[in-house]
Parts: structure tokens; sequence; C-alpha cells
């Protein structure tokens, strides 16, 4: 989850990036970024748990959600 200042107010998003292991050039391919922009933090912090969630649910282990 970032936020981004600008003249309106604070503009939080909740990014989420995919990538998968290249065992033939030994180096991480990084895919899409969704992001989703929201204006109330609350917002921001319930979808970001929301897809936090829903990794766990599908039994992803390997993510940084937890080191923000």
């Amino acid at each position: 989850m970032l936020d981004e200042p600008n003249p309106l107010g604070t503009r939080y998003a909740v990014r989420q990036c995919h990538a998968e292991w290249s065992e033939i050039d030994r180096q991480i391919m990084w895919g899409s970024d969704e992001v989703e922009y929201f204006w109330i933090l609350a917002e921001a912090e319930r979808r970001y748990e929301e897809r936090k969630a829903a990794l766990a649910e599908k039994g992803f282990i390997y993510s940084d959600a937890d080191l923000l």
C-alpha cells in the first residue's frame, strides 16, 4: 500500500505485482501490476487486507505483504 500526496489531498494505492521465476534465465520475470486507488485510507486498508486474505486462501506463501 502506497500513499501519494497531490494537490487534491493524499491518494492511497493498493498495488499487486505479478512475477515468476525463470529457471532458464535464472531471474525474475515481472508481469503485470494491478493498482487500485482510494481517497479514504480505511477503504485502502480494507482492500489491502482483502487481497492479502485472497492470496493466503489460494495457498500463496511468498509475499512481502507482511513487510509493510
